[in-house]
């Protein structure tokens, strides 16, 4: 991955500007890619003057709990006018781990608010909107949190990175390519592991913190769904679930809980396409995933108003569940045909 030089430059002159005040900003249902990042741009800002709040729209998951500094993010659900101030306030705006303001729900409108703000997009989905006035989109790199970590090197070198960084960076470049199993899997991303590994983080405590560390409930909801709600599709090498509102409330679900379910059906040999559909109070959010040729980036876009990577993405659906999943298993006998499966 290669940075534009244009890019650091530009941004190396915002940010020699003293005291600025900063919003880092990522996206709604934040995963461990976009709460690793935000964490580590913010401490790098804070270290050289900046004021600087980090603001997600809703909660991020449990398993995440123990990440250093990730007290001080300002959930906008729970706090919305301290976070609606830091908007209006800030001086600078910088999005993390997405590609357009739609990802942020109802927040996304405060921050449209805002048209005095610069703003700094940091992200590695396709197809970014192009309302930014530095942009760093680079969907060949396997997480944000490579990228930010990319961003810091150019900028003070590998030896600023302290240990608490490391830690959070390590969370989002482990959680987002599947603990080193995914695509985009490049020397430059080995080599920055190397660096954050002789800050002295615990690898394995890292590992433990968030693949081991659900609840029962979680647990069950998962022996639940694979068991009672996956159907295949065109001979094996499609698989659907779905989960209701009400069958999420029967295993005592928290934000997280359906994290890495829809990855499980890959685990079939000849499986090409997976998705799973989770029911919400005014849609059902939509998440893809596949192996090889096969492009969820574009099926999201096609079918479900969404997008995100060639395997993996993501969108919505308005209309009810029977409806959703009868829409999706149409989408898909049209995708094979067209030779795209």
């Amino acid at each position: 991955m290669e940075l534009s030089q244009n890019s650091i430059e530009q941004l190396s002159a915002l940010l020699s500007e003293p005291a600025l005040k900063v919003v880092v900003l990522s996206h709604t249902n934040p995963d461990g890619d976009a709460v690793g990042s935000s964490l580590a741009w913010a401490e790098a800002l804070r270290s050289r003057g900046h004021q600087t709040t980090c603001i997600v729209p809703n909660k991020f998951p449990y398993y995440l709990d123990w990440m250093t500094g990730i007290r001080d993010i300002v959930i906008y659900r729970n706090e919305a006018e301290r976070a609606a101030k830091a908007v209006a306030e800030a001086d600078v705006i910088f999005c993390l781990d997405f590609h357009t303001l739609s990802r942020l729900d109802a927040l996304g409108d405060v921050i449209a608010a805002n048209t005095v703000a610069r703003r700094v997009l940091i992200d590695h989905h396709l197809d970014p909107s192009q309302d930014f006035d530095i942009i760093f989109s680079h969907p060949e790199s396997s997480s944000t949190c490579f990228l930010v970590y990319s961003i810091i090197e150019a900028l003070w070198g590998a030896q600023s990175v302290t240990a608490t960084q490391a830690e959070v960076l390590y969370v989002g470049m482990m959680t987002d390519t599947g603990n080193f199993s995914f695509s985009h899997l490049t020397p430059e991303l080995y080599r920055s592991l190397a660096v954050l590994s002789a800050t002295g983080i615990d690898i394995p405590q890292i590992y433990n913190n968030v693949y081991n560390s659900f609840t029962e409930g979680r647990a069950r909801l998962f022996g639940y769904t694979i068991n009672r709600k996956m159907k295949f599709l065109r001979k094996g090498t499609v698989a659907h679930m779905s989960l209701t509102e009400a069958e999420m409330r029967r295993f005592w679900f928290q934000q997280g809980d359906s994290e890495g379910f829809v990855n499980y059906p890959l685990t079939v040999k000849k499986m090409r396409m997976s998705a799973i559909f989770i029911e919400h109070t005014d849609f059902i959010r939509v998440s893809l995933r596949s192996r090889g040729k096969v492009d969820v980036n574009l099926f999201a876009a096609r079918y479900f108003e969404g997008g995100g990577h060639k395997n993996a993405a993501g969108g919505k659906s308005y209309v009810s569940m029977e409806e959703t999943i009868a829409r999706f298993e149409a989408a898909v006998e049209e995708y094979a045909n067209e030779g795209l499966i």
